[in-house]
C-alpha cells in the first residue's frame, strides 16, 4: 500500500508539472518511460528474484522510489524530468515481481486467486488514498513538499519489509554475473499467451493515466486525484470476491466476462461530460479491470515451475508495463492536448480490449 502511495500520489500533477517545465508535447512520456525502465528491468529482477531472493528485490526497487522523490525538485530541466522518470520506473520493475513471487510461496494453491486479489487491493488502496493527498499538498503548500511526502511514504514501507522473513530456499549472495542472461530468462515462451491478453487490457492503464488528469481539469475538478480515487476504489470491490471466483470457476471465463464490462467501460469514459459522469466512469473502469487483474496474475502463477516463478512473473509485468506504455504514447498521440479528443483514446482501447476478448474466445488453447 505504501510503496504504491509512493508513486501513485504525484501522478496527476505530473502533466501540469511538465507544462510549466515547457514540455507540453511529452505528457505520454511521464508514463511510459516509467513503464519503459520497468519493462526492461524485469527479465532481471525476474532471474534475480529466483536467485539472490524475494526480500532483497523488494527493498532495492522501494528504495528507487526514496531517491528519485527526493530528486525531482532538483531537476527542473524537461530533460531532466524525464530522465528521472525512466530511473523511477525500476521501482516498479523490481518490486511487483519479487511481491507476486514471495506471496504464490506463502498462500496455498488452492487460494491463489484470492491471494492475488488482497495484494491487488493494498496497492488500490495506495493508489486510490494518496494521489488526492498529492494534489492537496500541491493546492495547499507545493510540488516540492508533495515529492518530499512522497518519498517519506517509500521510506516507510522499507521499515516493514526489512522484517519479512526470506522464502526462497538458499539464495545466492548477488554477482555481477546473475545479470547475464540466457534467451529463455529474457521471456518465458509458455507465458506469451497471457503476455498477449495483459496488454490488451493494460493499454487501459496507460490511456486513464494520461487523458484524465487532462480530462479532469477541462470539466472543471480541481483535485484530479479524486478520478483515480473514484478507479481504485471501484477496484477494490471488485478484487477481492473475483480473484475467489477464479479459483473455483478458472481464470479464463472470469477474464472474458471482465472484458465486456471494461470495454463498456471505457466508451463511458470516452462519453463523460461533467465531474459526476467522470468520476462514475472512472469507478465503472476501476470495477471491471479489478475483475481481470487477480485472474490475470494467478493464471501466470498456475503456469510457472515454483523455481522459475520469478521468471515467468516478469514476461507478464513486461507485457503489462507494455500495455501501459502503449496506451500512454497512443493515447497522447491521439488526444494532442485537444480537449475534442479525450474519447480518441477510451474508444481505441475499447478495440484493443476487444482483440483480447476475440482471441481468448476463438484462438486460444489451454
Amino acid at each position: 500500500m505504501l510503496f504504491a502511495g509512493s508513486f501513485s500520489m504525484i501522478i496527476p500533477e505530473l502533466p501540469n508539472y511538465l507544462s510549466s517545465l515547457g514540455g507540453e508535447d511529452y505528457k505520454g512520456l511521464i508514463i511510459s518511460l516509467f513503464t519503459l525502465s520497468a519493462g526492461l528491468s524485469r527479465p532481471f529482477s525476474g532471474k534475480l528474484a529466483d536467485t539472490v531472493g524475494r526480500v532483497p528485490l523488494l527493498i532495492f526497487g522501494t528504495l528507487v522510489c526514496v531517491v528519485c522523490s527526493l530528486l525531482y525538485p532538483l531537476l527542473t530541466t524537461v530533460s531532466g524530468f524525464l530522465l528521472l522518470r525512466f530511473f523511477h520506473g525500476f521501482s516498479t520493475g523490481f518490486k511487483p515481481t519479487a511481491s507476486s513471487a514471495f506471496a504464490a510461496d506463502i498462500v496455498p494453491v488452492s487460494r491463489r486467486g484470492e491471494a492475488m486479489g488482497i495484494m491487488g487491493v493494498s496497492m488500490n488502496v495506495g493508489a486510490s488514498a494518496f494521489p488526492p493527498l498529492g494534489s492537496y499538498l500541491v493546492i495547499e503548500f507545493s510540488l516540492d513538499t508533495m515529492f518530499y511526502v512522497s518519498s517519506v511514504v517509500a521510506l516507510m514501507s522499507i521499515m516493514i519489509l526489512m522484517g519479512l522473513k526470506e522464502t526462497l530456499p538458499e539464495p545466492q549472495k548477488f554477482r555481477l554475473s546473475l545479470l547475464k542472461l540466457a534467451k529463455d530468462e529474457i521471456i518465458s515462451v509458455k507465458a506469451l499467451p497471457i503476455a498477449f491478453v495483459t496488454v490488451c487490457i493494460y493499454l487501459t492503464f496507460g490511456v486513464l493515466l494520461t487523458i484524465s488528469p487532462d480530462q479532469a481539469d477541462f470539466l472543471g475538478l480541481e483535485n484530479k486525484g479524486l478520478v483515480f480515487t473514484s478507479f481504485t476504489v471501484c477496484t477494490f470491490a471488485s478484487r477481492l470476491t473475483s480473484g475467489r471466483v477464479s479459483d473455483i470457476y478458472g481464470r479464463v471465463l472470469v477474464i472474458k466476462f471482465s472484458i465486456i464490462f471494461i470495454m463498456l467501460a471505457l466508451v463511458y469514459m470516452g462519453l463523460a461530460n461533467s465531474v459526476t459522469h467522470l468520476m462514475l466512469a472512472s469507478g465503472a473502469l476501476g470495477f471491471s479491470t479489478g475483475i481481470a487483474s487477480p485472474a490475470v496474475f494467478a493464471w501466470v502463477i498456475d503456469i510457472s515451475p515454483e523455481n522459475r516463478r520469478g521468471r515467468y512473473m516478469a514476461t507478464m509485468y513486461i507485457a503489462l508495463e507494455l500495455g501501459i506504455g502503449l496506451g500512454a504514447i497512443l493515447s497522447a498521440w491521439m488526444y494532442n492536448n485537444n480537449p475534442d479528443f479525450f474519447g480518441r483514446s477510451y474508444y481505441a482501447a475499447a478495440v484493443a480490449v476487444l482483440i483480447a476478448g476475440i482471441y481468448l474466445q476463438f484462438f486460444y488453447k489451454k
